[in-house]
């Protein structure tokens, strides 16, 4: 397996070309048995994506295109999805183990109920994203990602990492953040600052987290 290190996480990745490793070009994730193993699925547009109580298990989802999306129970282990536009995501209960996202677009997406054991987020647009009751049992990582005005609530981010991502008006509801590092990250129009006890940050963000309490409590400045 493949590793990719962020400050203090190590995230393990698929290695989908390994030596001894045929994936399968397929046309569709359905699957009647429920498992789809072994499979690249690459260069689809359609109009719906509707995958319930299935299992992925080591393989590619690439440049695949759809309107709407709709996962109930689909559990990842081992996939790779890349250059994808994922439309009026809904994802539900469901688990993600060494999988990657890469250059992928779920802006508006709602996911809800999720568990990450070592998931990569790279270079994926979430704008108005909300995540609800998502929970880290292993690394997770944010990297180069767009947040704006994504929403967290209940979720456990525990030791989660984003780096060099944009989370102009990002909110964090309750939950538990401990470890969550938010170094690197322009911290300054965060929302829901006072929930977010024992993140790490930089030292020069201090004054982020400042402006965006002060900005959230609506305090006046002044002197007179």
């Amino acid at each position: 397996m493949a590793t990719r290190v962020f400050g203090h996480v190590t995230v393990t990745t698929p290695d989908l070309d390994e030596p001894g490793l045929y994936l399968a070009n397929i046309d569709t994730l359905d699957s009647p048995r429920g498992i789809v193993q072994d499979f690249s699925f690459k260069g689809a547009d359609l109009r719906s994506l509707d995958l319930a109580d299935t299992r992925l298990i080591t393989g590619r989802i690439a440049e695949v295109h759809s309107q709407r999306v709709e996962f109930r129970t689909l559990n990842l282990h081992d996939v790779e999805i890349s250059g994808s536009d994922l439309r009026s995501v809904r994802w539900n209960e469901s688990r993600l183990t060494r999988v990657v996202l890469r250059d992928c677009k779920l802006m508006g997406a709602a996911l809800d109920g999720l568990v990450l054991d070592d998931v990569l987020f790279e270079n994926c647009r979430f704008d108005y994203a909300t995540f609800d009751r998502i929970r880290a049992t292993g690394p997770v990582v944010f990297t180069g990602c767009v947040l704006t005005e994504a929403v967290f609530s209940d979720c456990d981010l525990s030791g989660v990492v984003f780096s060099d991502c944009a989370l102009r008006l990002a909110e964090f509801g309750g939950g538990r953040y401990r470890d969550t590092d938010l170094r690197g990250n322009d911290l300054s129009t965060l929302r829901g600052v006072a929930h977010l006890a024992k993140v790490r940050i930089d030292h020069t963000r201090q004054a982020d987290l400042v402006h965006a309490l002060v900005n959230e409590l609506d305090i006046t400045v002044g002197d007179d």
